[in-house]
């Protein structure tokens, strides 16, 4: 629909009869009813939302409206015997269908060159415009009492004369606004709709990522306000289902946003790594990777880590291994045995059920057969307690609890959509979809603070499989959510951390790689940001995944082992990547594409082979040490300030906790001729060394 005069743009909603009431005191009166148009407008890189009267012929220009900064813009002014209403407090008041409020109309400002624009008549001054960013919260009326209204406030508390909508109902205008932003009932009053009130933490988060730092962009010209407003499209794609829309969602975004970065001077398309580290840095508060050389950080680059050795993976741990490994009273023999052989195999599926409870630190390693007996009648009165919590509210104390109903909404939404290839789920009233259901609403009366975030039922979907018992896959998942909690909180500092973490490992293994995606504007690995989050569920087969969460559950053979298999993976993709000079974009295309494609075994010979060549290194630097959890030695680190020769000041970081008395790992020969190098392990001491 094209404009037909006043605000040019794509017109996205247009609403003819839609009235100010002048004076709450004059309601029979007609000259107290204003008749406008509303509209909604693409502008720009901006939404707008535009009222005025019907007999109001200013041009667009002369109509003045808040920015960022409203209070630069516009100017109210109180008549007499009219009380200005702001804020909350007002709006709480807002009960009688015909104006209840008592309208504040407001002048526009003098223009300092002295062109104030001309009004044809008085009624001009109702004419009111405002960016959709400024917009806080509307006020809906009553249901039942007569025309419909919509009070909008915004941010800074000013409030707009209400709109009465004679000639239809609002909630086509309400729907149009939803396609840009997102409206929530307000906990406090279910009449009120709160903009951009997402309890979806990982949501709000990733709906940082463009807010203020585009803004910035754009008011120092950097930034095509058209294309951020198709960008902003696209991120709300990515708010509504984060984890499954982050490679493709972002990859779209960033291309508009780096295009018009770049402009068209070829010359441009090469920025400094810096400043793309400061676009980010800004994007997700708290996340800090070195893009530069500092004091100490080239260190990590020259270190030699030396042949890194060839691993051979065993047969997964069979019935009758693990039986042999129980006493008279059901106690686990050798624990640390037990895990190494679960580490370098996984599990037989049929002893998955058993032993995944005692991986998680659902059932203790020392505990007995009767002991785990009476933890499951406790856990599993535990459980229904909770269970009871959510299924005894009653339709009337939902109404008044939004949480829970928000909470309700999106497990709901997301269970409908996990795993459903799967058997196990796959098809209508499926009662596997019931039992992840009912275990994701119950965790949130276990853990009501988090509550239920998108992703969470991707973590208890393989754990409900494998338990086929509601009880056991509850505090199973519950436990596995004490690992990745940090990864669901608002502030996402868990996958912050990791982030660095990683990016810190990669830069140790090949300094190179790093450089290259730096120069790609991709050193802060966020194509990994899916697999951290998840623990790689969308990256490999359902099957796979089992087989590689049982083998990270037993915290062999370092800390952060993950981040050892993301090293891995990205290893087997440097060559395809440099070869064919990815830029951003495909290096982003490239990585989502992996999915279902990895071989798991293969990657965990490869982490495995990582983890083995870096405990041989004798020069790690603290911070790598600190990340894989090796014991520190006596000796001073290179980068320490102790002014020692650094050839005396050797970092040494190589107690590791994994130990194998059968461990036999061969050196790849590269160039030389002298056969494979032996690894032993002394069975008293956790320390590679070499034989």
């Amino acid at each position: 629909m094209a404009a037909t005069g006043g605000v040019s743009g794509k017109i996205v909603y247009e609403q003819e009869g839609v009235y100010i009431h002048s004076s709450c005191e004059k309601t029979n009166d007609q000259d107290s009813l204003i008749a406008g148009i509303l509209r909604v407008l693409e502008k720009d890189a901006e939404v707008i939302v535009d009222w005025r009267p019907l007999d109001d012929a200013l041009d667009s220009s002369s109509i003045l409206y808040a920015g960022k900064d409203s209070s630069s813009v516009v100017e109210w002014t109180q008549p007499p015997k009219e009380k200005v209403y702001r804020g909350s407090e007002h709006l709480n008041s807002y009960e009688a269908e015909w104006d209840m409020v008592n309208t504040v109309p407001f002048k526009k400002k003098q223009y300092t060159n002295g062109d104030a624009p001309s009004h044809r008549n008085g009624k001009s001054k109702w004419s009111f415009l405002f960016s959709l960013t400024d917009l806080k919260s509307i006020k809906q009326n009553k249901e039942g009492m007569g025309w419909s209204y919509l009070v909008f406030c915004l941010k800074d508390d000013v409030v707009l004369p209400a709109l009465h909508f004679h000639q239809g109902d609002s909630k086509l205008l309400i729907d149009s606004l939803e396609k840009y932003v997102v409206l929530c009932e307000s906990p406090h009053d279910k009449r009120t709709l709160l903009v951009n009130c997402q309890n979806k933490s990982l949501s709000q988060s990733f709906e940082n990522l463009l807010d203020e730092p585009a803004y910035g962009l754009i008011q120092a010209g950097l930034l095509d306000r058209r294309k951020l407003l198709w960008a902003m499209h696209q991120w709300k794609k990515i708010k509504k289902d984060p984890y499954t829309a982050t490679m493709v969602g972002f990859s779209k975004v960033t291309n508009y946003i780096f295009d018009s970065l770049r402009g068209s001077d070829p010359s441009t398309h090469q920025r400094p790594p810096s400043e793309m580290a400061d676009f980010l840095s800004d994007a997700i508060p708290g996340l800090k990777i070195n893009q530069q050389e500092e004091p100490g950080f080239e260190v990590i680059t020259r270190i030699d880590l030396g042949e890194r050795p060839v691993v051979q993976r065993r047969e997964p741990v069979s019935l009758e291994e693990w039986t042999n490994n129980i006493d008279s009273e059901g106690r686990i023999l050798n624990v640390d045995n037990m895990k190494q052989m679960i580490f370098r195999g996984g599990l037989s599926h049929a002893l998955r059920k058993q032993a995944w409870k005692f991986l998680l630190g659902y059932f203790p390693w020392d505990s007995t057969k009767e002991e785990r007996t009476q933890l499951q009648k406790q856990k599993t009165d535990e459980y229904f307690r909770m269970k009871l919590q959510w299924k005894s509210v009653s339709e009337e104390q939902e109404k008044r609890n939004s949480r829970l109903r928000d909470y309700r909404s999106l497990i709901e939404k997301d269970v409908n959509r996990t795993d459903r290839t799967n058997k196990f789920y796959e098809g209508q009233d499926n009662p596997g979809l019931i039992l992840l259901h009912d275990i994701l609403m119950t965790y949130c009366m276990y853990d009501f603070d988090l509550g239920y975030v998108q992703g969470m039922s991707d973590l208890l979907s393989p754990l409900l499989y494998v338990m086929e018992n509601e009880v056991d896959a509850f505090w199973c998942f519950a436990s596995y959510m004490d690992q990745m909690h940090q990864n669901f909180e608002e502030q996402m500092q868990g996958m912050k951390t990791q982030l660095i973490q990683l990016s810190t490992l990669l830069r140790l293994l090949d300094s190179g790689f790093c450089s290259y995606l730096e120069s790609q504007d991709s050193g802060y690995l966020y194509f990994c940001f899916r697999w951290l989050l998840i623990r790689f569920k969308r990256e490999f087969s359902f099957l796979d995944i089992l087989r590689l969460w049982e083998v990270m559950w037993t915290e062999l053979p370092c800390k952060n082992f993950h981040l050892l298999l993301c090293c891995a993976i990205l290893e087997s993709e440097k060559q395809q990547i440099m070869e064919k000079h990815y830029g951003f974009n495909e290096i982003l295309k490239h990585i989502n594409e992996l999915s279902m494609k990895i071989d798991v075994e293969d990657v965990l010979c490869k982490a495995e082979a990582i983890s083995l060549q870096m405990v041989k290194c004798k020069e790690l630097p603290q911070a790598v040490c600190e990340i894989l959890g090796l014991q520190d030695s006596e000796v001073a680190t290179p980068d320490s300030d102790t002014g020692e020769d650094e050839n005396i000041g050797m970092p040494s970081c190589a107690t590791s906790t994994f130990q194998s008395d059968s461990l036999r790992v061969l050196a790849t020969s590269g160039a030389r001729d002298d056969g494979p190098t032996q690894i032993s392990v002394s069975p008293d001491v956790s320390r590679l060394t070499l034989a």
